[in-house]
């Protein structure tokens, strides 16, 4: 096949939707297929809607050809135009990746009301979907229904291939000292690390150590938030601010904590959360979203409202002073992550979607209704 794929910036970004992108085309091209990246630059949102009048941009879609057109639905706004204009002129359906609608994060009502707008006529103007998850798919079919063909391809967590033993875990558990919490997300407000930091500066300082690791430069004015809280409550000391780390480096933090705590106030899956079950860490995660599809709640980790540092507080309290409480739950998010399909298994999913989808614009019979694979998983 020969395939297209449409995101913004370079696809090394460090978020889990590039990731998940970033797996797919390793995937096809490790297949045989071949994936031509269109980069589109990263702009304000009122500049992403001027996307759609480019002249040049139009005519390379126009003029390519490929048997299939990938878009990640984050570029929904330099598009949701110009995919109408194109209908009649290509050949070649398209399909968006959709990780989770920008219209479900947490903010003003007005905001998310022009969001959503923009959402429905992008999502209404492509051919069919890859969700990343059961709730993302019910979030979109909410709004544009669920004629068009589709499949829900879970994102795994085994890309660090973890080797640590349940022993292991349990000693880890029982060392003696501070409960050593790890954040891992870009600092950006909607993964919830001013929450986090609110609700551990109630905590005695010795209860506790914080490891964040994640892009800082995403947006500088949230980074200048988080550095005047730690100021302010006086964390300094007990709160690490790595920035971006290799997968080597990252792995080695996720094998030496207890905790991940990712309060995100939405997630479209949460790969993170999955990837720190490998290495036996219960996951802390907010309570909106997909987070409820991999943690269970109390048992291998906790879903929390990002308002509520009570609740959180106590949770930390909690596995802080029952190390075996602790380590039950360690042992349960590694069968969590053991029990998960594999990256490779997603893809091959992915791989088959996209090679019936092609059969079906062909005309070619496939067996499946609309020529599409089965829609549920």
């Amino acid at each position: 096949m020969k395939i297209g794929l449409i995101i913004y910036g370079r696809l090394q970004s460090l978020s889990g939707g590039y990731l998940y992108d970033r797996q797919l085309v390793n995937y096809l091209e490790e297949a045989g297929d071949t994936v031509e990246i269109i980069s589109l630059p990263w702009e304000r949102y009122g500049r992403h809607l001027l996307h759609n009048f480019w002249f040049a941009l139009h005519e390379q879609l126009r003029m390519a050809e490929f048997d299939i057109l990938l878009q990640d639905e984050l570029n929904h706004p330099s598009l949701f135009r110009l995919n109408r204009r194109l209908r009649g002129e290509v050949s070649y359906p398209t399909i968006s990746i959709v990780h989770h609608l920008r219209s479900s994060e947490a903010r003003p009502r007005w905001q998310n009301w022009f969001y959503r707008l923009v959402e429905q006529r992008y999502l209404a103007s492509v051919d069919g979907f890859i969700f990343n998850s059961q709730t993302t798919r019910q979030v979109v079919q909410a709004l544009v229904g669920d004629s068009q063909p589709h499949v829900v391809a879970l994102p795994a967590g085994d890309r660090f291939q973890p080797t640590i033993t349940p022993q292991q875990i349990e000693a880890r558990a029982h060392q003696p000292g501070p409960l050593r919490l790890l954040f891992v997300g870009n600092l950006i407000e909607r993964k919830g690390l001013h929450f986090l930091l609110e609700t551990v500066a109630q905590l005695p300082k010795s209860d506790w150590q914080l490891d964040v690791v994640g892009e800082t430069a995403v947006s500088p004015r949230y980074t200048n938030r988080i550095q005047k809280l730690l100021a302010r409550h006086n964390l300094v000391a007990n709160v690490t601010l790595h920035g971006a780390l290799n997968d080597d480096a990252l792995g080695h933090k996720m094998a030496q904590s207890h905790l991940l705590v990712v309060p995100s106030s939405y997630e479209g899956f949460g790969i993170v959360y999955l990837e720190g079950m490998g290495f036996g860490l219960p996951a802390i995660a907010g309570r909106s979203g997909a987070a409820h599809e991999i943690v269970t709640d109390g048992v291998d980790g906790f879903l929390v409202d990002g308002v509520d540092t009570a609740v959180l507080r106590q949770h930390l309290h909690t596995l802080h002073h029952n190390r075996a409480q602790l380590t039950q739950m360690s042992h349960a998010a590694q069968k969590r992550f053991l029990a998960h399909p594999t990256w490779s298994h997603a893809m091959s999913k992915i791989h088959h979607f996209l090679r019936s989808v092609i059969l079906a614009q062909a005309g070619i019979q496939t067996g499946h209704k609309n020529g599409c694979p089965p829609t549920r998983v």
